[in-house]
């Protein structure tokens, strides 16, 4: 009785390992086996590219770039939605938060589709102005734009910090405001010296996940920005289905997955 105990609890624990390694462990070392040895023979050519080549260096420096800016503008927005919903008390309020989380919940390709839709060449804004006054080419010309790109980022991450910041700040007595207003700070002093520096944790929380949201975007950068402005995500695309070279897109696959484990750490 104790043997078939004992052989079926090791066979509990097996289990999870079992799938785990069907489904997760043998379908990526096949993948990576794939691409590594595309001709049955190793190749690494891969890193060699990616250590030497400008093209992939500014790559990352752009993704980093455009995620910094994403991740700066969605804070600097997010920070007066915050402070209206957590100082003031107004009919609506708990749906209107709600339905900040909309955008979010979207997959990243029906947003961008979304906005190519509002103000793309065809747009319905741009087809409205045009006919309005007369006009022969599109007037709001944001598309394939780093402007579009951060706008739709800003748009899609606003209800992640928005809901961290809140939450945070909720949790703070409004006695450490009104104790600063009494003692004559003015607005700016309490943004500098009492708010921000109590929201401190909450925004490098916000700030941190945006960040990783952003810096691995994909079907934003790909249908906004197309290849002209490439994130290490549409490089592998690129690199894998419009080029087939395998082995560079593995070591950028392995190059951002190692970014990505930092910025959790």
């Amino acid at each position: 009785m104790n043997t078939i105990w004992r052989w079926g609890r090791y066979g509990l624990f097996a289990l999870p390992l079992l799938f785990f390694g069907l489904f997760y462990v043998y379908p990526v070392a096949t993948i990576f086996d794939i691409s590594f040895r595309p001709d049955g023979v190793l190749d690494l050519s891969g890193f060699v590219s990616i250590a030497t080549s400008a093209y992939y260096r500014d790559t990352l420096v752009f993704t980093v770039y455009q995620a910094t800016l994403s991740t700066f503008f969605t804070i600097l927005l997010v920070l007066p939605g915050a402070y209206v919903f957590v100082h003031y008390k107004f009919p609506g309020r708990s749906l209107l938060l709600s339905l900040s989380t909309l955008p979010f919940v979207l997959p990243t390709v029906v947003v961008a589709t979304a906005f190519l839709a509002l103000v793309g060449p065809r747009g319905l804004l741009n087809t409205a102005l045009m006919s309005w006054f007369n006009l022969e080419t599109p007037p709001i010309a944001l598309q394939q734009t780093l402007t579009l790109i951060l706008i739709v980022h800003v748009f899609y991450n606003y209800s992640v910090a928005l809901r961290i910041i809140v939450a945070y700040w909720s949790s703070i007595s409004s006695r450490i405001e009104d104790a600063a207003s009494v003692l004559g700070a003015s607005n700016w002093q309490l943004w500098m010296k009492i708010r921000l520096p109590l929201l401190r944790p909450a925004i490098v929380a916000a700030a941190l996940l945006v960040f990783i949201f952003t810096f691995t975007s994909f079907g934003v950068v790909l249908i906004l920005g197309g290849i002209r402005f490439a994130t290490l995500e549409v490089q592998i695309y690129y690199q894998t289905v419009n080029l087939l070279n395998l082995p560079t897109a593995a070591a950028l696959s392995l190059g951002e997955s190692n970014v990505k484990v930092l910025l959790h750490r």
